[in-house]
């Protein structure tokens, strides 16, 4: 790619706007430099205002804190808020720099540094402070007639902000928080991390797993794009969130858990995940609960990602595809629907394609990390076994994997039996399928956007590997297109914070929530947009009419998903290694 000016991703600020005043915010001189689970390190910095024989700090924080440590001096626990910090090796003259690091320990919510008082006179007063809303992460390169590049970088933002568990210190999405710290503990498991799906705050296994296969395929070939949008290590960052995940979900041979929260229960809220009461039970599959398409499509996204952190991380690498493999054998040997074990997933993960699609992806995944020829030989098994080179085919997606397997097993056996089946359906995609009058193909009514960023991954993958590359080029970039504002109706943009006229109101709980202490009851029915933009985020679309509004409460053509933006981003990164 020539003649792009690419740049890096800059944490950025704006007036504010939308955001009430009264919210809290972190003492700036007070740093956070490393975070993990109930814990963080922050350092202070700070010009003395008089001269100091002996220090006496004076921390109030925003949310009850366990302990403090302060490994220069004392600490005084004055109250679950109020610490003091006394430091009696301190000496600096009026207008000198005073350096410290503290330790903070806390059981909820992570609380903020909000005032300070350095020997008798306050330094910070950030308790009745107004937040500035977030800026968009992600820069402008300049490219035409879409800025690729910068809709990729936004897409991993989007990403970061449906992350679950304790967050990173190197977290862009601000307005998010640690949330959902107890998952797993009804089963004596700890399962904190991972993905929220959608706009609501379930972790469904199944679709996690799709999406961290097809990030993962994206990022092995079409690491060029990657590299030239500076995008690679946010791409293995947003995988990696997954795969830590799935690895904690593995808690035995045989065993796995697929599913945190309860779909009934979490969709009656809305609300921030921070600030979640409601139970929050944990289901699995095991040996006497099986569950196929689950543990074999964590197997595939498992055996996918190790050849993502090989070179990097070969540890890391090793240890994914020991339990890839492990769930592949466990999801082959005892077969079962996986919405039979777990029964809550039924009403909105169903696989309607069945298991073999699964069983063949994760076998021909396993022998494109692996090398070995043996499964190659499953895979050609399960291709026959379930008969997937016919039958009618529309998607591909987090339900129906064979576009997938097609495409796979093309490339790593050469047989026309596999291109064959691949050229008919991309045919069938151009000249057989529905689309709306202003040219997005249509494959369901639910989630349009998103199919039809998969069919168009797809296609790239076809055409980088030598299947009618300009006609197949063509058409992807004319359904990404769509997807970014080349539609006739309406010339807007059908991804968060991009382009022209972009959605303002996803069905999306945690970014529709105005800053607490404001009370999010009312957020839904808000008629004005959400108080944090979504940056990246692919809403799902149009119907077959081309009809779209910018409703909240229409979840069917407004929300958001992870793996919504799943193959997008893959589709984007082959747009840039051609633009």
């Amino acid at each position: 790619m020539t003649g792009v000016l690419v740049k890096t991703c800059l944490l950025g600020a704006l007036a504010l706007t939308l955001l009430q005043s009264g919210a809290e915010a972190q003492c700036e001189n007070m740093v956070v430099v490393n975070k993990w689970q109930g814990n963080y390190q922050a350092e202070f910095t700070a010009k003395a205002p008089v001269d100091i024989n002996g220090l006496t700090l004076k921390l109030t924080f925003s949310t009850p804190v366990d302990l403090v440590d302060y490994y220069e001096g004392q600490v005084t626990k004055e109250d679950d808020e109020h610490f003091t910090l006394n430091g009696n090796n301190v000496n600096v003259k009026a207008g000198d720099e005073i350096k410290l690091t503290i330790q903070v320990h806390y059981s909820g919510v992570m609380p903020l540094v909000i005032n300070e008082v350095l020997n008798g006179m306050e330094i910070c007063d950030a308790s009745f402070t107004t937040p500035a809303p977030m800026g968009n992460p992600c820069d402008e390169t300049g490219m035409k007639p879409f800025d690729y590049s910068q809709v990729l970088c936004m897409s991993y933002v989007f990403y970061e902000a449906q992350r679950s568990g304790p967050l990173p210190v190197d977290q862009r999405v601000t307005w998010r928080g640690d949330s959902a710290l107890d998952d797993g503990s009804d089963n004596g498991e700890d399962l904190t991390g991972g993905y929220y799906d959608a706009g609501d705050h379930v972790k469904f296994g199944f679709p996690m797993a799709y999406t961290a296969t097809v990030l993962a395929w994206g990022l092995i070939d079409f690491a060029d794009g990657h590299e030239t949008a500076g995008q690679m290590e946010y791409g293995k960052a947003a995988l990696k969130w997954a795969t830590d995940y799935f690895l904690k979900a593995h808690t035995a041979k045989d065993e796995f858990y697929g599913q945190v929260g309860n779909g009934g229960i979490d969709h009656a809220y809305w609300g921030r995940p921070e600030d979640m009461t409601m139970k929050r039970p944990s289901y699995k599959i095991d040996d006497a609960h099986p569950g196929t398409e689950l543990a074999a499509e964590t197997a595939a996204a498992l055996a996918a990602a190790s050849m993502v952190f090989s070179e990097d991380n070969p540890t890391y690498s090793s240890e994914m595809l020991d339990v890839a493999k492990e769930l592949y054998d466990f999801g082959d040997k005892f077969r079962l629907t996986y919405d039979k074990s777990i029964t809550d997933a039924t009403s909105y993960y169903h696989s309607w394609s069945g298991y073999g699609d699964e069983l063949c992806w994760a076998a021909l995944w396993l022998a494109r990390a692996t090398g070995d020829d043996e499964y190659l030989t499953r895979a050609r098994g399960h291709w026959d076994e379930f008969d997937l080179g016919s039958g009618e085919v529309k998607q591909f997606s987090w339900d129906d994997k064979r576009p997938g397997v097609f495409s796979l097993f093309w490339t790593l056996d050469g047989s026309s039996d596999y291109s064959d089946p691949l050229k008919t359906y991309l045919d069938w995609l151009k000249n057989g399928a529905l689309y709306t009058p202003e040219g997005l193909v249509y494959l369901d009514d639910w989630g349009s956007n998103r199919h039809a960023a998969n069919v168009a991954f797809i296609s790239l993958y076809a055409a980088k590997n030598g299947m009618d590359t300009e006609a197949n080029q063509k058409w992807a970039r004319e359904q990404i297109g769509q997807l970014l504002g080349a539609n006739s109706r309406y010339h807007r943009s059908f991804v968060v914070g991009f382009g022209e006229d972009p959605p303002e109101r996803p069905h999306h709980r945690s970014s529709s929530c105005p800053n607490p202490p404001a009370d999010c009851s009312g957020a839904l029915g808000n008629p004005g947009p959400n108080p944090h933009v979504l940056y990246g985020a692919l809403v799902g679309g149009p119907a077959q009419s081309g009809a779209y509004e910018d409703n909240r409460e229409d979840y069917q053509h407004n929300e958001v998903a992870c793996d919504y933006n799943a193959a997008f981003t893959g589709a984007l990164a082959a747009l840039v290694e051609i633009s």
